[in-house]
């Protein structure tokens, strides 16, 4: 007869009443990135936090690439507002600027930013059950 394993030893914390699996702790924070990547991270979901830069995103979701002029007709604001989004949008590598001649063009700086905005329209659409 073969002995089934006996389960993980399961320890409370001293502020904590409820009990913690050190395992399973101790796994997550194997596997959890390091505080430079969090913070990129959150900044990276801040930055789309704001409804006019999500605009902008969306905006160049729709068109690929779009001058500044295009961008502020196309989500409602002014140009000086935009561009000002935009810098942010560039500072943290969600878009990117072509220049030509005078003018600038921008569009996504890559495909991750349309996976996130996809994800979370679809989340957002998500009937919970």
């Amino acid at each position: 007869m073969s002995s089934s394993p006996e389960p993980e030893q399961v320890v409370a914390i001293e502020h904590c009443p409820r009990l913690v699996d050190p395992a399973r702790v101790a796994s997550v924070r194997e596997h959890m990135p390091d505080d430079a990547t969090v913070q990129d991270v959150a900044d990276a979901f801040g930055v789309l936090a704001e409804p006019a830069r999500l605009r902008i995103v969306l905006a160049l979701l729709e068109t690929g690439e779009l001058c500044v002029c295009d961008i502020a007709a196309s989500a409602g604001m002014s140009e000086t507002s935009a561009s000002q989004h935009l810098r942010v949008l560039r500072s943290t590598r969600a878009v990117r600027r072509r220049r030509d001649g005078r003018i600038n063009y921008y569009s996504l700086a890559d495909g991750h930013v349309r996976l996130l905005i996809d994800v979370a329209l679809e989340h957002t659409r998500h009937e919970p059950t």
